[in-house]
């Protein structure tokens, strides 16, 4: 299924400690945006990449765009303060699309192209598809350090990134929050919002997010491996 994908690439990275944008960090000598990129640009089912982006970083993503060949980008427009403003900033850049969009974290570079085939399918076929896998360790709910309940681990997915949606049902869900001043923590909070069904599919452990510094060792193990 054909898709545009979001990427929101403002973030500050604070808890990697690099003093700089984090996506610009390097693992095996190419940065984080770009091994995150390169899926995208390889996928013949992508038609069109978005970033948002901090304004004063923009000349630097455009050089870097140009040295690694990514030729998919369409338009950086201005990150907002948090990730759903940068979410939405792209979507009303993209204008009118027919084709499914992705939300995903550019952090996030070692996603499978399977599981994107799956999810767009998914959403194509159900308006809306996330990704996520299984809780591995026993969840409790805690409270003041005390727990107060054990939970049913089989019930408990940790969600990921991308998700996937049909362009109106996701353009919709920003427009709603937006006009309630409503904050999600994803994309699929804003559609669950608006008692639309989210389905999950199951993807890789793989797919971590560089947050911290011991996420880059973790990213460089994954690359040694896949290499």
């Amino acid at each position: 299924m054909k898709y545009i994908v979001v990427l929101p690439a403002a973030g500050s990275g604070k808890r990697m400690n690099a003093g700089y944008n984090k996506l610009f960090l390097e693992l095996r000598g190419k940065p984080i945006l770009i091994h995150t990129l390169d899926v995208f640009e390889q996928d013949p089912n992508c038609l069109a990449i978005w970033l948002a982006v901090k304004p004063d970083e923009r000349k630097t993503i455009q050089d870097m765009l140009k040295q690694y060949n990514i030729t998919k980008v369409k338009g950086m427009p201005a990150g907002g303060d948090e990730r759903q403003h940068s979410v939405y900033a792209c979507i009303l850049a993209a204008g009118d699309v027919s084709e499914l969009i992705l939300v995903h974290d550019a952090a996030r570079p070692f996603i499978e192209p399977s599981v994107i085939t799956q999810l767009t399918h998914k959403a194509h076929e159900m308006g809306a598809a996330i990704a996520g896998v299984k809780a591995k360790d026993t969840m409790k709910r805690v409270r003041n350090q005390i727990i107060e309940e054990t939970l049913d681990r089989e019930q408990l997915w940790m969600i990921q990134t991308p998700q996937a949606f049909r362009a109106n049902i996701l353009t919709i869900a920003h427009q709603q929050a937006a006009k309630d001043g409503f904050l999600g923590t994803d994309e699929s909070m804003l559609v669950e919002r608006m008692n639309i069904a989210v389905h999950v599919v199951e993807s890789t452990y793989d797919n971590v997010k560089m947050t911290t510094q011991e996420d880059l060792l973790i990213g460089e193990a994954i690359l040694q491996k896949r290499q």
